[in-house]
């Protein structure tokens, strides 16, 4: 099983996400999008599954920060350029993709 999980260090939710998978010894590649935030082709795979008004945190600092719910702009170019958009945790198992804390969906997915 290969879960990999977006997310900060700092975001209650993903390490909520990270025990879900460790309690269950369930191996994790976790990305700190403080770090390094998704390439275009991860974005167009979760998008596959989740649709991308639904990634962005409009109740996120840095969305209020930059004064973004005055703004027009293109959701998918400010995801890949301000990973800190994002809502996290992003936790994609192959082709399914999940935004948020949702438990229910990843045992499904065991």
């Amino acid at each position: 099983m290969n879960i990999q999980i977006f997310g900060t260090k700092k975001c209650n939710n993903t390490k909520k996400a990270q025990r879900f998978f460790k309690e269950r010894g369930i191996q994790i590649h976790f990305r700190d999008l403080t770090e390094k935030g998704l390439s275009p082709g991860e974005l167009q795979n979760i998008t596959a599954k989740i649709d991308i008004n639904e990634l962005i945190d409009t109740e996120s600092k840095q969305y209020k920060k930059r004064g973004m719910q005055f703004m027009v702009f293109n959701i998918e170019e400010e995801l890949l350029e301000d990973p800190l958009l994002l809502k996290t945790p992003i936790v994609r198992f192959g082709r399914e993709a999940t935004v948020g804390y949702e438990p229910e969906i990843w045992k499904s997915w065991e």
